[in-house]
């Protein structure tokens, strides 16, 4: 396996791509989705124990953010991609196709609503378009 590829990366480039990642989640599970997705989920948020962990969850949630993060900057490097519109055709690619899919997936097992579906996966296609459009247009 080549790993040659992991040494062009701009690691700045992907950090900064995971934080916007991140980020996003601020506003779609707070203003845009939040009320809703609790409701979805059946959560109490008046709970003591509700909001138990998050720092773990969102530190870990953060990594995988930057994983992707690394991962798309790997294809973008692979696929020559140096324009906006390249990096949000790829990820709505691997955000609808990857993602998406694998959050309905298990989202269909637990016997989720479909508007749940929708809410986290579209959260994830949106991330990818956007760190995507980040690592090909910041040279």
């Amino acid at each position: 396996m080549d790993t040659s590829i992991y040494s062009n990366l701009s690691w700045l480039h992907i950090l900064v791509a995971a934080i916007a990642y991140f980020a996003l989640g601020a506003v779609w599970y707070s203003p845009l989705f939040g009320k809703k997705w609790v409701a979805y989920h059946q959560i109490d948020i008046n709970q003591p124990n509700a909001r138990q962990g998050m720092v773990v969850i969102m530190t870990v949630s953060f990594i995988w953010m930057f994983i992707i993060s690394a991962a798309l900057a790997v294809l973008v490097g692979r696929l020559g991609m140096t324009e906006a519109l390249s990096g949000a055709k790829l990820g709505l690619f691997t955000g609808l196709c990857f993602s998406a899919a694998s959050v309905s997936i298990n989202h269909l097992y637990l016997k989720k609503p479909m508007g749940l579906h929708m809410i986290d996966g579209m959260y994830h296609v949106v991330g990818q378009i956007i760190v995507a459009v980040i690592l090909c247009t910041w040279r």
